[in-house]
């Protein structure tokens, strides 16, 4: 039997204010290369992957594809897609081309662009856990116990054995997240992730165990610590 063709949708499009740069967090540089071309290279390197989805703002398409796609010989990558408003937007945008050019059982691997420690493993095994009305979720278990707060005051504290940290990347069927953004816009519902959009129309989420490195580049603090994980990798 003959594997589905796998795709990487990874939205790049955020703005990154919690950063604090004077350009886009996916520029920023880790050891001397741009954060999102880091997280591509993973990709471009992975034999499980067939193509790559990029969405980035639509001004900032040909810096991308020139400092980024073109100078790190990223084959892999799509003409550019531009992105949304907002990341659920981009991530349509990808759906909406890859539409146009894969099959329906076809599976695609959504993650973030400035999440660059992602492994090869991992993808490998979100893709192997896909089945129809099937996704999966990369996600660790949360160190620290949560507390449920409103109006400055703790409402709950739910068990910690039963709360996962999401991360990416999320897999599923081209046809089944499609779907579940076409209702999410249908609907005027928004979500923190993917998973979130399929839960609601009832596709089964399998989880991953993933990896405390894999870490999406959000605050000057993760830049330090990212850092540190290029140059362990580099020893390694």
């Amino acid at each position: 039997m003959t594997s589905p063709p796998c795709f990487a949708l990874i939205p790049a499009a955020g703005m990154g204010r919690r950063m604090g740069a004077s350009i886009n967090k996916q520029y920023l540089h880790l050891e001397g290369i741009p954060i999102v071309a880091r997280t591509l290279a993973v990709f471009e390197r992975s034999p499980h992957i067939d193509g790559i989805a990029l969405v980035i703002p639509e001004s900032e398409i040909p810096y991308c594809q020139e400092q980024v796609v073109e100078h790190y010989s990223l084959n892999k990558v799509y003409p550019i897609i531009p992105g949304g408003a907002e990341r659920q937007q981009s991530v349509m945008h990808g759906l909406a081309f890859l539409r146009s050019i894969a099959p329906p059982q076809s599976i695609v691997v959504i993650h973030d662009g400035v999440r660059p420690f992602i492994t090869d493993e991992l993808i490998a095994q979100s893709i192997a856990a896909v089945t129809p009305g099937q996704g999966a979720l990369v996600a660790v278990p949360a160190k620290d116990t949560i507390k449920v707060v409103k109006n400055g005051c703790v409402t709950e504290t739910p068990d910690r054995q039963t709360l996962w940290q999401a991360q990416t990347p999320q897999a599923f069927l081209l046809e089944d997240i499609y779907r579940a953004h076409q209702t999410a816009l249908e609907q005027g519902y928004v979500g923190t992730d993917d998973c979130a959009l399929a839960e609601r129309i009832g596709i089964r989420i399998k989880v991953i165990m993933g990896s405390y490195t894999n870490i999406k580049m959000t605050t000057p603090e993760d830049l330090h610590y990212g850092e540190l994980l290029c140059r362990l990798q580099d020893t390694h």
